[in-house]
């Protein structure tokens, strides 16, 4: 599984979940293994250079690394509705929160 977080920097796991999502800087790139952590990677946002339409854009771009979670503090409808068609699943996280504890909360949510 493939899970990307909205994030503010550079940092992986120690990062923060962005208060934004088409115009987070970063987002942090999770490959999850057996509820294991295989990988991180931290890509920047291409919709970010984007005066509009940078939501769509970031979604575009995530879908392209074969993304199945996004992680962020929000999402708007156009966004929402573009992850929905691609069985994208969305999670909602307080913004300001270390990527690693976004990450173990959305992990607690989806085995209950």
């Amino acid at each position: 599984m493939k899970i990307a977080v909205a994030s503010d920097g550079k940092k992986g796991l120690e990062d923060v979940v962005s208060h934004v999502f088409g115009r987070a800087k970063t987002f942090t790139i999770i490959e999850m293994e057996d509820d294991h952590v295989k990988e991180v990677k931290v890509i920047e946002n291409p919709g970010i250079k984007y005066r509009y339409g940078c939501g769509p854009i970031a979604v575009k771009a995530l879908v392209d690394l074969g993304v199945n979670v996004v992680i962020a503090s929000e999402f708007g409808p156009s966004v929402s509705a573009i992850l929905e068609q691609h069985g994208i699943k969305r999670h909602k996280s307080r913004s300001g929160l270390k990527i690693k504890d976004a990450l173990k909360e959305f992990l607690t949510s989806s085995s209950t």
